[in-house]
């Protein structure tokens, strides 16, 4: 894949980027950390540009980390839901097989008793 080479202009100082990301994405994330750094900056007067880079990447490394959390959180949800799934489905075939084999057994009983009904009425037709 080919680097795209891409101009950021974030806290007021140009940064030259190759990435193998797109142009749009990059430039896209270069705008949301100058945005976020520029908001630090204009939060607190004193505050060097550095320190703002260090204050907008804890707040983006706190975002990372809750979403990585919350992902995990939904894989363990749903592998949760997936298991229960399973066990469900389980149920239902070990029932369907428990039906399959009452409705044997009562159609072998209503054989049996049909049976029987017609060797009583032989005997009584005799």
């Amino acid at each position: 894949m080919e680097k795209n080479r891409v101009k950021l202009n974030i806290g007021g100082i140009d940064y030259y980027i190759n990435t193998d990301e797109s142009i749009d994405y990059t430039v896209s994330l270069g705008e949301k950390i100058d945005k976020r750094m520029t908001e630090i900056l204009r939060s607190n007067s004193l505050i060097t540009v550095n320190q703002a880079a260090v204050l907008t990447a804890l707040e983006l490394a706190d975002e990372l980390e809750k979403s990585i959390s919350g992902a995990d959180n939904f894989r363990t949800q749903i592998k949760e839901y997936l298991d229960e799934a399973n066990k469900a489905k389980n149920e239902r075939d070990y029932y369907k097989r428990e039906l399959e084999r009452y409705k044997t057994e009562v159609s072998f009983k209503n054989d049996q008793i049909n049976l029987f009904a017609n060797n009583n009425k032989q005997k009584k037709d005799d």
